[in-house]
């Protein structure tokens, strides 16, 4: 019983950091423990049937299978546990959600004992998560003339799964607990520097806000144990930034209700609100928990007698309070109504949190059972020769007589499947469609894992063309946290059909590339649909959906997703980029420009960005679609001319086979399937068959945009600008200033270049600037630390190939050795140049770290609080973004450069380049 005495060590050793024991997923373990049980005279055996009973995972993990067979053994009679009655037994099966459990009871209800068949199919009517072999099982049967296999698939045709569930509650009260002012990353409630712990859920939990935050929060339930703790962002916006599961999970878990009373730490339906709502990415994984995002407009604008908007001394506009939601607040939902009240006063119009659809995500327990539900409501309908009735709310589809399409609702009406309509779906549809290209990173990807055997999925959906686990997230320190998780994750993910960055086998050298960089090269099509499990998932092809963990498993799982089809706001360009900007800078400029015009409305908010780049190719027009993700929109699309389109797939085809010469093509050869949609999609294009993806003439957007390139006239940084006297106005994304705001003589302690902001050009601009600087100043010295992280293997061969990493080893100081990479986090700079290893590095902010208090000038898209740099007891850490030519410069002279110091070192140098496209860019 050596592996049950490691887990009593374990135990003990949690109780010191005040956890339980942690959930069971080892058969071997659990197998040492059901000997216990089987031994009536065991010291251990009250134990082991509380760890039997109340703590192994279900879905298709090892100890899931391992148990499933125990209680078969039990129903059928062959084994007596007292505790554990056959009746209790089927009780267990109904938790496990699918996988051994649903096989164990397809044998029970197949079976020849009447009284055991019938019990079991009464459980199989309460569950969901079949796959194509459980239902073949079940259709053979009923063919064979099985009376139970009729009864089930009866069942199923009317989803009484589903319609026999409790209705929800017309009232809901809530206590308010205001998180935070200004928007809330998901940094807040799940922490990218505690990353590794994400799949030890209950451990992951203490680090949500602050220790102090959760003693709050207890003290309100204590206070209100009839009500539910609403988690709100005061004057913000709830759940920007990364795509985190986890932290909806932490949410949950604090506030929410346990899913299972046999499943420890997996809480679903927690409540969140926000002044400006909930962050697109963040609410489609708040409905994952079935749980409820409320847009509280609990501030608004002030204006004046006129209608026109009061603005304060920085010309930023005033708010004023409509109502409070200060921490304690009673509040009550009503579902029915769907108003938010404060006693008998109704305080807004909460429609929009209670659609037909959201409304049976929160009756179901979160959107999985609905997907899978209408899918075994298809199959048993389709079986027994019947229309299956209508149980689910319709999709809703708009159709808009006379209007054109913009690019997304193109692409969403060429992947829909399950339309009823056969008119062009526009703007507002719900629609269901399947997936090409599904993408998995490494530190949510241990989560997606889990979501994947929760949903009993053991092999990826034939409809995915291709599907990428990253090791980029990690990839920065090889520490004992990296060496546990990422092998385990990569075999996994290998077995599961997935292109992995690590062979599990050690076939070929470790890919550390940045995961959307990957996703970015292996699309194909710009009419693809795109998930990713990073909010950067924003390609230059196609349109992409950075997604939370769980999305993303059942996008591996089913090859489909369901979502609105968004609205567009179309960006155009005028005029002529300066000689000596970057493209970087006109992608702040974009987001400056919109929110001036606008009176700082963010019309980007929760809609796609339809950014007519016409002459960039996939590399650098990446680095706008990424930028997209913190102008906090639900994706982007890239219009683009046919040669330039051509390029880059030819460019997109070359990496592609790079990653097959080095082995890292699996048995299906997927890699090389790319390469030949490729192909076939260059010939439809040279040929006039099928010309680049375009809007429509007459197309509608929300709003448009046209970018006067003409006015930009020096760098732009976006500033967390972290000691606005107005905490809301913090850490948001949305402060864009010129470089000559800072006077050049703003302190800079460290720089980075890196990322998933940055291509093979911007490496290139780097070498080309440190020769400028030689031949200006006789010799390059840093005065601040330089950290340059490229995003892709690729791009390092073929800088060397090209001669440009020779000149940046010239420089450095250290370089990355993948024979022996780091094991520890840095914690001190020198102010020299560091080549770090391709991939995420301080901008992911889980390993390295800035030195707290620093001022950080990087390429990076992060300027969270705490993410890239942490706060000091005497200075709060910023960082500040811009492009490539400022950080190097600013990292030699040790602070911001002036315009002029700027202009001279980057004399001559070939910097990214934009001019807008001549032709009409539409269909």
């Amino acid at each position: 019983m050596n592996l049950y005495k490691e887990y009593i060590k374990e135990i003990e050793e949690r109780k010191g950091q005040g956890l339980h024991p942690k959930p069971i997923d080892s058969a071997d373990l659990l197998n040492e423990i059901i000997a216990q049980i089987k031994d009536t005279n065991n010291a251990n055996r009250a134990d082991c049937l509380k760890f039997f009973i109340y703590n192994t995972l279900p879905g298709t993990t090892p100890a899931a299978g391992a148990k499933a067979k125990f209680l078969k053994e039990i129903i059928l009679g062959q084994e007596a546990v007292a505790e554990i009655t056959p009746t209790f037994a089927f009780e267990l099966l109904s938790h496990m959600k699918g996988g051994p459990s649903i096989v164990v009871l397809l044998d029970l209800a197949l079976g020849n004992d009447v009284a055991i068949a019938t019990q079991a199919a009464e459980v199989l009517k309460t569950q969901v998560y079949l796959y194509d072999a459980d239902m073949a099982r079940i259709k053979e049967a009923y063919e064979n003339g099985n009376a139970v296999a009729k009864d089930i698939l009866e069942s199923y045709a009317k989803a009484e799964f589903f319609t026999k569930l409790p209705e929800i509650a017309e009232e809901i009260k809530v206590v308010t607990f205001i998180a935070g002012e200004g928007d809330i990353s998901t940094d807040l409630l799940s922490p990218g520097n505690q990353a590794h712990s994400r799949s030890d859920r209950e451990l992951h939990g203490k680090c949500m806000i602050t220790p102090q935050a959760q003693e709050e929060i207890k003290a309100l339930q204590a206070q209100h144990p009839d009500k539910s703790v609403m988690l709100i962002a005061e004057k913000g916006t709830m759940g920007v930034g990364s795509s985190r599961m986890s932290g909806v999970n932490n949410v949950a878990l604090w506030t929410g209700k346990q899913a299972s009373p046999y499943v420890p730490f997996v809480n679903f339906a927690p409540i969140v609100g926000g002044t400006n709502g909930i962050s697109p990415i963040f609410l489609t994984t708040v409905d994952v928990t079935g749980g409820i995002g409320i847009d509280l407009k609990n501030w608004v604008k002030k204006t004046d007698a006129n209608g026109e908007l009061v603005r304060d001394e920085n010309g930023e506009p005033i708010l004023e309070q409509v109502y409070s939601v200060a921490t304690g607040t009673v509040l009550t939902i009503n579902t029915k109504t769907k108003k938010l009240y404060n006693g008998d006063k109704e305080l807004i119009d909460i429609s929009r949190s209670f659609t037909p659809q959201k409304m049976e995500f929160i009756k179901a327990g979160g959107s999985y059972a609905i997907v899978f539900g209408k899918k075994i409501q298809t199959f048993a309908a389709k079986t027994l020769g019947i229309e299956a009735p209508l149980v689910y709310a319709p999709s809703k589809e708009v159709s808009v007589e006379g209007q054109g399409l913009t690019a997304v609702e193109k692409i969403f009406n060429r992947n829909a499947v399950g339309t009823l309509s056969k008119k062009a779906l526009h703007a507002g549809s719900d629609v269901r469609v399947t997936v090409n290209i599904v993408g998995s990173q490494d530190t949510t990807g241990l989560m997606t894992a889990q979501e994947l055997e929760s949903m009993a999925a053991t092999v990826i959906s034939p409809i995915v063309d291709g599907a990428y686990q990253s090791g980029c997230h990690t990839a920065s320190v090889w520490d004992k946290k990296a060496q546990a998780n990422i092998p385990k994750l990569m075999q996994f993910m290998n077995d599961f059909g997935l292109i992995t960055a690590r062979d599990p086998k050690g076939v070929y050298h470790a890919m550390t590339d940045v995961i959307h960089k990957v996703l970015n090269d292996i699309t194909v099509d710009e009419w693809a649909i795109i998930i990713g499990g990073d909010s950067h998932t924003r390609m230059s092809k196609g349109v992409a959906f950075g997604a939370d963990s769980g999305t993303v498993a059942l996008a591996l799982a089913t090859g489909e997703a369901s979502m609105p089809i968004p609205e567009s706001v179309k960006v155009t360009f005028k005029g002529q980029m300066a000689s000596y900007m970057d493209f970087r800078d006109v992608v702040h400029a974009t987001q400056a420009q919109m929110l001036h015009k606008f009176g700082g409305e963010n019309v980007f908010q929760g809609r796609i960005i339809e950014v007519h780049l016409g002459t960039l190719t996939a590399d650098q027009a990446f680095t706008f679609t990424d930028w997209t993700a913190e102008m906090k929109a639900k994706a982007s699309i890239c219009i683009s001319e046919d040669e330039t389109l051509i390029e880059s797939l030819e460019i997109a085809k070359s990496r592609i086979q790079i990653m097959i010469d080095k082995g890292m093509d699996n048995k299906n050869r997927v890699l090389q399937g790319l390469i030949d949609k490729a192909n076939q999609r260059i010939a439809e294009i040279r040929s006039g068959e099928k010309p680049a993806l375009r809007p429509d003439a007459n197309a509608k957007y929300y709003a448009e945009v046209e970018v006067d390139l003409d006015v930009i006239n020096e760098p732009m940084i976006a500033d967390p600008d972290v000691n606005n006297k107005d905490v809301s106005k913090r850490y948001t994304h949305d402060t864009i200033r010129p470089l000559s705001f800072y006077g050049g003589d703003k302190k800079v302690d460290l720089g980075f270049i890196g990322s998933c902001m940055v291509h093979k050009g911007d490496m290139k601009i780097l070498a080309q600037m440190l020769k400028n600087i030689e031949r200006q100043q006789g010799k390059v010295e840093f005065k601040a630390p330089l950290v340059v992280a490229p995003p892709t293997y690729n791009i390092v061969d073929e800088l060397k190939a090209e001669g440009d990493w020779e000149v940046l080893q010239k420089y450095s100081g250290f370089e990355f050795d993948d024979n022996a990479p780091k094991a520890a986090a840095r914690t001190e700079y020198e102010n020299m140049l560091y080549l770090e290893r391709p991939g995420c590095n301080l901008c992911m902010g889980n390993q390295e770290k800035a030195s707290k208090g620093d001022t950080v000038m990087a390429t990076s898209t992060r300027l969270f609080q705490g993410r890239v740099v942490e706060d000091s007891a005497e200075k709060k850490g910023e960082s500040l973004l811009s492009s490539t030519p400022v950080v190097v410069l600013s990292t030699v002279l040790g602070r911001t450069p002036s315009i002029e110091e700027y202009k001279q070192a980057v004399e001559g140098i070939n910097l990214t380049k934009f001019a807008p496209s001549h032709k009409l860019l539409v269909g």
